[in-house]
């Protein structure tokens, strides 16, 4: 593992804006359907941590934090060892696994928790997201859709 501060260079030399074929009418591939994709973006994909749009700058930065935090992880691991990063990662991901909050009390805007933060070490940051969650856009999800997308059913 090298210690690589900028992540490697594979973005896209140009951007499309015509939607992608997923969302788009069988008889007119360019054109955006809107009974088959729904108005704004979909309510699930900030949960699932997606980007809201397919621009390469979303891309790259989410690129360069994942290069961030890989960077610190090899640091941690060559000054501590092995367990250090590992210790920290499950942490991680038992904040992330641990706490749920359905979407209809503001759970599915994508943010993480207090903890998660400061396990990530973002709890001194203010960033575009913590203003402006993005839900005025998205279309509102009941409580039973959302437990069968939870429970996988």
């Amino acid at each position: 593992m090298s210690l690589r501060i900028v992540p490697a260079d594979n973005h896209l030399s140009s951007f499309s804006h015509v939607a992608s074929r997923s969302t788009s009418a069988p008889s007119v591939p360019g054109q955006h359907d809107t009974l088959r994709a729904g108005v704004g973006p979909s309510p699930f994909a900030a949960a699932e941590g997606q980007p809201s749009s397919a621009h390469p700058l979303e891309a790259r930065l989410r690129a360069w934090e994942a290069t961030r935090e890989a960077l610190r992880m090899e640091m941690l691991r060559r000054t501590y060892g092995m367990a250090e990063p590992i210790r920290r990662g499950m942490e991680l991901k038992i904040v992330r696994d641990g706490e749920w909050r359905p979407m209809a009390l503001g759970g599915g805007c994508g943010l993480g928790s207090v903890h998660e933060e400061i396990l990530s070490g973002r709890d001194d940051t203010i960033t575009w997201e913590d203003v402006f969650t993005g839900e005025e856009t998205r279309a509102v999800v009941g409580i039973h859709e959302e437990m069968e997308r939870k429970l996988k059913m």
